[in-house]
């Protein structure tokens, strides 16, 4: 994300959606309230002398609505904003809806912005210039490609070996199985962009040495770590091992799902650990908490800022953690919002 212009007395700010990310992370910070402004299509309506009005050509205008109803799309990587028409050349108090998308431009007004909301803003700023990870989970059978989000992991394709299981048949059957996988690759990697080679048995060294030739400037780099599953299952598996290669320990979702790791162990141990808002909430106030872990949507859905101050105050750790992968759903699982004390409180 870029961040264009900020006012900080009228409480708006400028960005640009560089990255697909992006437009989760806006999702995250725009609410019902808050005016946006953007360049959009709507169509004038002439009036005739006909008994209905003419319907005319969308015209490209400038205009500002006040959210009511914010919709993330996982299929098309969109954001919707629906409200009503606060300013521009027409249609003042009337609907409109405005669809955000990689390489658009919007300007962001609250009567005030949560530190969380800033706080989100500047990572993605920051995060936008690392490059996404690209996962190929398998074994001699199936091939997962999957995509590492900041919101969490997309699996993009399946691909099957279609292996006979006839010895004399295997050598060609694997070649035929890795240039698929090679060449759906083709497809979406970029220039500096990891790639990670996981799964049980020795397919993906096999599949290292043939990508080493098709492209070896992706592979020559790929970093190979064992799983005991392939698929979806191997590439969480890798991830709550706090990941085996040092470049997707900084990734946001590694940082997530190992902090919810920690926070299940102490939990199953009986450690010091807490869940739910109330008890995490008397936990910050004594002063116990190290690391708040508190899920996106909670954030979205209610104020939760006190709590997030104090644990800040304290120079405690918060860690938002997004609702969109495994981590995500095993902490909503604990009411969303759940903590990693330095002492028991009791």
């Amino acid at each position: 994300m870029r961040l264009l212009d900020q006012d900080p007395v009228n409480g708006s700010m400028r960005v640009q959606i560089e990255t697909e990310d992006d437009v989760w992370h806006l999702f995250n910070v725009l609410e019902s309230g808050d005016t946006i402004t953007a360049l959009t299509m709507r169509r004038d309506e002439k009036a005739t002398d006909k008994l209905r009005a003419e319907r005319a050509d969308k015209k490209r205008m400038v205009l500002s609505i006040k959210a009511e109803k914010i919709e993330f799309s996982d299929s098309d990587l969109r954001l919707k904003v629906l409200g009503t028409i606060t300013d521009g050349p027409q249609d003042v108090g009337q609907y409109h809806t405005l669809m955000f998308e990689v390489g658009e431009t919007l300007t962001i007004t609250k009567d005030k912005w949560k530190d969380s909301q800033v706080e989100r803003l500047r990572k993605a700023v920051f995060e936008a210039k690392r490059p996404m990870i690209v996962f190929v989970s398998l074994d001699q059978d199936d091939a997962v490609v999957a995509v590492l989000r900041q919101f969490g992991l997309k699996e993009l394709a399946t691909i099957r070996s279609m292996r006979s299981g006839k010895q004399y048949q295997e050598k060609e059957e694997a070649s035929g199985y890795h240039e698929e996988i090679i060449s759906k690759l083709a497809q979406i990697m970029g220039d500096d962009m990891p790639l990670v080679l996981l799964g049980p048995g020795f397919e993906k060294e096999l599949l290292a040495e043939s990508g080493k030739r098709a492209m070896p400037g992706i592979f020559s780099k790929a970093h190979i770590c064992h799983t005991g599953q392939s698929g979806m299952p191997g590439i969480n598996e890798l991830m709550k091992k706090g990941m085996g290669a040092g470049i997707l320990r900084e990734s946001r979702v590694a940082v997530e799902m190992e902090a919810v790791e920690k926070l299940m162990e102490e939990i199953g141990k009986d450690g010091p650990a807490t869940y739910g808002p109330k008890q995490v909430e008397d936990a910050a106030k004594a002063g116990a908490v190290g690391t708040l872990l508190i899920l996106d949507s909670m954030i979205r859905e209610s104020d939760h800022e006190n709590v997030i101050k104090e644990v800040e105050d304290q120079k405690g750790n918060v860690i938002v953690v997004s609702e969109r992968h495994d981590a995500g759903r095993q902490l909503a699982a604990l009411g969303g919002i759940a903590a990693i004390l330095r002492y028991r409180t009791g």
